[in-house]
């Protein structure tokens, strides 16, 4: 096996130098400027973060179905480009607001955005009760281990540990951890609402982030979900006589539950609209090949177009993630059409919906495919690409012949690959690898200082990086697409 990857990374090397005079100029037209140019106005404030199934996420749609159009690309689902499918929706309106509070007295207000957020799968409600620490929420006596064992949380709302814990109890493993089964954890306990919070010992603790990734289970539309900052979970702990970190440390070295109630509590307001069956679109365009048996063959290039959406005043560009992934899908399927490059395979440019919240638009794409899904031969995954200093593409270890081609045009071209990569699928790439589709997966290194943050701003963004892992991206699809690799030569490649 080893013998014949080296054989085919030779052969597509000088290949390569056949085909380099007549690519290079249109390599040369991926442009850093018309990217950023994409970006701008993907995470800009009036898209409102693209919340999957939002109005802002349908004009990023229409935006990026226009401009497939446009360019002259093939539709596949009709005249609008569009895939669609419904979701689990919510949308929170207006400003939430989160106070502390003692013996019901306000004591501070908070910020949203900076102190506090909301889950994306939140309930509604307004409340002011006293706040009981739970530890890690989880409840699991048949493992020897219960937060909630020997504690009063009726009508209280409780601050639980946004993460399982690191270590297990003999016996079995915990449950998913999700705040929605945490959630439901609590409420079946008693409690009206609930507080997570990071946890204090780690190296470098999680500030609240928004997410819209919940779990499985039904919603509590009547059961508020806050992420709290740690300074904000100090306030609660005032007068406690302990500690969040002394009360982790503790936990974690006893693995014993040491929930307590606290001296504290806290007024909140939030109000969601959730609906269970809402609509949403996958944006999916084609380059037709030119081979006429090979152009019956697929490559699908593929980017979430969503993100997390907007909290009263904040909203989330998700400049980085995945305005820039999507921004580059936009510009490769518009420089193979408007250049009319001929390839032998088609290429399947898709803008997926719903990453955030559980894969769902890819997981869609692969269950109700557009075409044969035994014709699609290999999926690009480009995600967080435009942050960071170097380029790094996993599914190196499961479709090493593919990883190989990357790395020839790296090193003709960009020079900025790094020799790390990684197994499977991942992200929107995770659906194609499990119908055993050979996967790579776009990505820059050190991509996630802003994830899920409202600083992920395309003033954060390295245009020089962005510009040449598309073009690592489009020199790749070009190679692949070529009829100089057979599918029979990619698909054992992956196995």
């Amino acid at each position: 096996m080893k013998y014949v990857i080296a054989v085919i990374a030779v052969l597509s090397f000088l290949f390569f130098y056949e085909k380099f005079e007549d690519i290079k100029s249109y390599n040369e037209v991926i442009s850093g400027t018309n990217l950023m140019a994409t970006v701008n106005y993907l995470a800009s404030p009036e898209l409102s973060g693209r919340l999957a199934g939002s109005t802002g996420y349908f004009e990023a749609a229409g935006f990026a179905a226009e401009r497939f159009k446009n360019a002259g690309l093939l539709s596949l689902t009709g005249e609008d480009y569009f895939q669609k499918f419904n979701i689990e929706y919510n949308e929170i309106k207006g400003t939430p607001k989160l106070s502390l509070t003692k013996n019901g007295e306000k004591l501070k207000d908070y910020t949203i955005g900076e102190d506090f957020i909301c889950r994306g799968f939140t309930g509604s409600g307004e409340l002011s009760a006293e706040v009981v620490f739970a530890g890690y929420g989880i409840s699991m006596p048949e493992l020897g281990y219960d937060d909630y064992n020997g504690i009063d949380v009726r009508d209280k709302i409780v601050l639980v540990f946004k993460y399982n814990p690191k270590w297990k109890m003999q016996g079995g493993d915990w449950k998913d951890g999700y705040p929605r089964e945490k959630s439901r954890i609590a409420r079946e306990h008693g409690a009206i609402g609930i507080l997570f919070v990071s946890l204090p010992n780690d190296k470098t603790p999680q500030e609240p982030i928004a997410s819209v990734l919940a779990g499985s289970g039904e919603q509590d539309v009547n059961f508020p979900q806050l992420h709290v900052d740690l300074p904000v979970a100090g306030d609660l702990f005032e007068n406690s006589g302990k500690t969040l970190k002394e009360l982790q440390t503790g936990i974690d070295s006893s693995k014993a539950p040491q929930s307590l109630s606290l001296k504290r509590g806290v007024s909140l307001s939030v109000k969601a609209d959730y609906e269970k069956e809402h609509p949403t679109v996958n944006v999916v365009a084609l380059h037709e090949g030119k081979h006429p048996e090979l152009k019956n063959e697929y490559i699908v290039i593929g980017a979430h177009l969503d993100h997390v959406g907007r909290q009263g005043p904040v909203y989330f560009p998700g400049a980085n993630d995945n305005a820039s992934g999507s921004a580059a899908i936009i510009e490769l399927a518009e420089t193979f059409a408007k250049n009319k490059i001929s390839t032998d395979r088609s290429i399947i440019f898709a803008l997926f919906s719903s990453e955030e919240s559980g894969l769902y638009g890819a997981k869609h794409f692969v269950e109700n495919p557009p075409v044969p899904l035994e014709k699609i031969i290999a999926m690009f995954n480009m995600d967080c690409i435009a942050h960071g200093d170097s380029i790094r593409i996993g599914g190196g270890k499961t479709a090493p012949m593919m990883w190989n081609l990357a790395k020839e045009n790296d090193k003709l071209y960009t020079r900025m690959m790094m020799n790390a990569t990684w197994g499977g699928g991942g992200a929107d790439a995770e659906p194609f690898f499990d119908k055993s589709i050979p996967t790579l997966y776009f990505v820059s290194s050190n991509s996630y200082t802003h994830l899920h943050k409202k600083t992920d701003t395309p003033s954060t963004l390295n245009p020089e990086l962005f510009e040449k892992l598309t073009r690592v991206a489009f020199l790749t699809l070009c190679d692949v697409t070529s009829g100089e690799f057979s599918k029979e030569i990619i698909v054992r490649d992956s196995k």
